[in-house]
């Protein structure tokens, strides 16, 4: 791995304060000279490979096509390497307008540059399947099968090489323009709760707190903002879904989801099956929770921003960094001294792999960002100390750590899909959340943390189907034509209430609210990949928890260095599990159901318990 340049000006991190990410492991910044360099010798490398290769593929033989796939993965690692870094120095600066402007420059020379190897997919997808298994057959060459055969899985929806390069010419212009704009217009939202300003991402936190009506004025000072700025939110989801749906009819796909199922390696069916297993259970999760949290809060019926609120008798704790960090570290050394080992690199000062605090700028949200074997990942915080801050840093870190095992397998071939890349984030929140319950000593503890817990996991499992239903009405509606702000909150309001139940008001005030979920301008169809990964690791946690499957820290770790290379019904067989069959994702979402029959039995013996008093 590069070390650090020694001119770095945060080669550590002074007492007290959070850790912020330093990126000379990749350049020194964007006035580094190298970056150019990079980018010529990116631009040089994508004609000379053309060159070399283009219209020539059949003739190769296996040395050559392995020779052929490893200049392609070095031309694929140095343009990663160029573009996440200038992605990473904007997302923490996104008022600065230089690391704003960097940002697209790059990242339309790299489209530009990346042009010459349009023709490689195509050419490779146009080969007769004997000619694949010719090369297949050499030992070395068969190293690159996984690539090979995610080409070709792609082979009936790609276009004429010219119509390709026009679509990768104009991404730029098109969809990822309009999903630029949607991310900087909402990082420079403004947020005005009792003459205090607020970013996006501070105002988040307030919809967190233990005080009502501080929860209530943040509530409706988001809603009143997205309200507002609704109308060019409405303009640009409706550009991106256009944008979307003029590429799927081209490439022949019969419905908007289609793509993202293919890219996922997942059968239309089964996501069909999630999405409708999760909605018959929404009366037997979602809307059981909800009523006991409305009792808990005291109301008939929650309002929509205190979904996520505290309970009251909750105790409000704060976290250090240095305790949410000790937290984690304990629950997965608990689990696996290995993933332990991989963990612990993160928190090396010297290494400066995280940016921790929320600042003035930065983006809204947390992330993992992977690179090839040879850097490591990077991972992205806004930590302010909540409960819920210890579980986000448990679930970027599992990214982190299967970013690491995975991209063993070289960067052509790791490739893991949205319903897997969720597995071992979602794993590492529920050891964190096991440690931390463990520690409750009394009832009341027990049911506080449960009940964040069913929270997430329902935020996860079921919300998510429900903004997958929100986003397929929309996708499918928007082929008829555009879709009126109007009608946009209408399908919200519809599916927010089927999902979340009576005990949840949804009305006028929170309409708008859609606008607030960036997946659905970032990356169309990725939000049923949490609910996915939620129910496979609920599934996969009852049998490590059962302990029906021996060595299942070695195989777990297995599976996720094989992620990027297997499907996702290969990959759990060492389980003893079936994600095809119906039953699979009853018996993950049975885990948030039996969380929430022990909070009904705490919330007898509690009540019980203040009787006495």
């Amino acid at each position: 791995m590069k070390k650090m340049s020694k001119t770095s000006p945060k080669k550590c991190c002074p007492k007290n304060e959070l850790l912020a990410w330093d990126l000379t492991d990749l350049y020194n910044g964007i006035d580094d000279k190298q970056i150019n360099t990079d980018l010529e010798t990116y631009k040089k490398s994508a004609l000379s490979f053309a060159k070399k290769y283009k219209g020539k593929l059949e003739g190769l033989n296996a040395k050559q096509f392995y020779e052929m796939a490893k200049d392609c993965e070095d031309h694929s690692v140095l343009g990663n390497k160029i573009g996440v870094f200038a992605y990473l120095n904007m997302v923490t600066q996104m008022k600065n307008a230089k690391a704003l402007a960097f940002y697209q420059n790059t990242s339309e020379k790299l489209n530009d540059y990346g042009l010459p190897l349009i023709f490689l997919s195509l050419e490779i997808n146009k080969l007769p399947q004997a000619k694949i298994d010719e090369w297949l057959k050499d030992e070395k060459a068969a190293y690159f099968s996984p690539w090979l055969n995610r080409i070709r899985m792609f082979k009936k929806y790609e276009l004429s090489e010219s119509v390709e390069e026009i679509l990768h010419e104009k991404s730029v212009t098109s969809g990822d323009g309009w999903q630029r704009l949607y991310e900087e217009t909402s990082a420079r939202l403004k947020f005005t709760v009792d003459g205090k300003e607020y970013n996006d991402s501070e105002i988040s936190k307030l919809t967190l707190d233990k005080d009502a009506k501080v929860r209530e004025k943040a509530g409706k000072e988001i809603a009143r903002v997205f309200r507002e700025n609704a109308p060019l939110f409405t303009l640009i989801y409706n550009m991106v879904v256009k944008d979307k749906a003029i590429e799927d009819v081209k490439r022949g796909f019969k419905t908007p989801v289609a793509s993202q199922n293919l890219a996922n390696r997942v059968d239309d069916k089964a996501v069909v099956a999630l999405a409708d297993t999760v909605r018959a259970n929404y009366a037997n999760i979602a809307h059981r929770f909800y009523r006991l949290k409305a009792k808990w809060l005291g109301v008939k019926k929650l309002e929509y921003w205190d979904r996520n609120a505290p309970l009251p008798f909750e105790n409000d704790k704060k976290y250090s960094w240095d305790k949410a960090v000790d937290t984690v570290l304990k629950a997965y050394n608990e689990f696996s001294p290995k993933l332990y080992d991989l963990v612990k690199d993160f928190f090396n000062k010297e290494n400066s792999w995280i940016d921790v605090p929320p600042r003035d700028g930065k983006r809204n949200g947390a992330f993992a960002m992977s690179l090839p074997d040879k850097y490591h990942p990077y991972l992205f915080l806004n930590f302010v100390g909540k409960q819920n801050d210890v579980l986000t840093l448990a679930h970027e870190l599992g990214h982190g750590c299967h970013m690491r095992l995975s991209s063993k397998q070289g960067d052509l071939n790791d490739a893991t899909p949205l319903t897997l890349a969720e597995v071992a984030s979602v794993f590492g929140e529920m050891l964190t959340f096991q440690s931390l319950l463990k520690q409750a000593k009394t009832n009341q503890e027990k049911l506080c943390l449960i009940a964040g817990k069913v929270n997430d996991m329902i935020n996860t499992a079921v919300r998510q189907i429900a903004f997958h239903f929100f986003e397929t009405r929309v996708h499918d509606e928007r082929r008829n034509g555009e879709v009126s702000q109007a009608r946009l909150a209408e399908i919200w309001k519809e599916e927010m209430s089927a999902s979340l139940g009576k005990y949840v008001n949804i009305d006028k005030v929170t309409e708008d609210n859609w606008a607030v979920v960036g997946h659905f301008f970032w990356r169309p169809f990725y939000v049923y990949a949490y609910s996915f990964a939620d129910c496979l690791v609920n599934s996969l946690y009852q049998v490590y928890q059962n302990k029906e499957v021996k060595d299942f820290e070695n195989k777990y770790l297995n599976m996720l260095s094989l992620t990027g290379v297997k499907k996702y019904d290969e990959i759990l067989k060492p389980f003893g599990l079936n994600p095809k069959d119906p039953k699979f994702w009853n018996m993950g979402l049975s885990l948030i159901s039996s969380y929430i029959d022990e909070l009904e039995k705490l919330d007898k013996l509690i009540d019980k318990e203040q009787k006495k008093k």
